[in-house]
């Protein structure tokens, strides 16, 4: 009997809480003797899924090649390469079809980081392009911010099911995050999200508890930091958009606060 065709993004999240759970395995509810009987095509894509995230570098052991490849590369474009060919995330063996690392100017003086990408990002190689990302530019143009930005995420790879990131998948990204800022050297940060903010910040307090508060982000190289403002995610705004005017009102501080330095400069 031919299974029923599945579900590709209801797969990959099932494959992803799987992993997370420790499951390395998969059985059907029979034994099957694979030496004369070969497995249906919806089970041998399960096990080489699975096979793929089991086979991933420890966090630890991907998070220093990560800061190695991000050590080297002395410009934005570099990264992306090292990004690019980076095998160390989980992410990157999930169901993304590429990794979206930026958008924007790179000499910029505010840095922009969300979550990660979603599915319309993951076509487009480029983070923020979706509803969300549409609402995000509005937002920035009404606050005369369109051509002082970079926007990057602390993953580069779309989760399965467009999930938020788990904390052990931005470890693993983060030397690549830490080297976007300290190659840009921005004026001020915009987190753009709880997933975002706990990332960047080490922080376990929620998003509505952290925004629209100044905090500071040291590098752990270099001795560079920065002033940060977590805010809340535009793919929040579209389900609850009252809170508009609370993300207005921290784009209106950053901006404020930009200016500000920009004069004393």
């Amino acid at each position: 009997m031919t299974p029923a065709p599945r579900d590709t993004a209801a797969t990959e999240s099932l494959l992803a809480f799987w992993r997370d759970a420790g499951v390395d395995a998969c059985f059907e509810e029979a034994a099957v003797d694979r030496t004369h009987v070969q497995p249906p095509p919806a089970l041998k894509a399960v096990v080489r899924a699975t096979a793929a995230v089991v086979a991933r570098p420890h966090t630890n052991e991907a998070r220093t090649e990560a800061r190695h490849l991000a050590a080297a590369a002395e410009s934005m474009e570099a990264l992306a390469t090292a990004i690019a060919g980076f095998e160390g995330c989980p992410l990157s063996g999930t169901g993304a079809t590429q990794s979206v690392f930026a958008r924007g100017d790179p000499a910029a003086p505010v840095l922009i980081i969300g979550e990660g990408p979603g599915t319309e990002e993951d076509a487009q190689g480029a983070p923020f392009v979706g509803q969300a990302g549409r609402l995000l530019d509005r937002m920035l143009a009404a606050a005369g911010l369109t051509d002082r930005v970079f926007i990057t995420n602390t993953v580069y790879w779309k989760p399965p099911g467009n999930r938020s990131p788990t904390p052990q998948e931005q470890a693993v990204c983060a030397p690549f995050v830490d080297r976007v800022c300290d190659l840009m050297r921005p004026k001020v940060v915009l987190l753009v999200g709880a997933a975002a903010a706990r990332s960047v910040l080490g922080s376990d307090e929620g998003i509505m508890r952290l925004r629209g508060q100044w905090k500071d982000w040291h590098l752990p190289e270099g001795g560079f930091s920065v002033p940060v403002m977590p805010t809340l995610h535009p793919a929040f705004l579209l389900r609850q958009p009252q809170a508009k005017r609370q993300v207005w009102a921290d784009l209106l501080a950053l901006t404020a606060r930009l200016d500000g330095s920009s004069s004393a400069a």
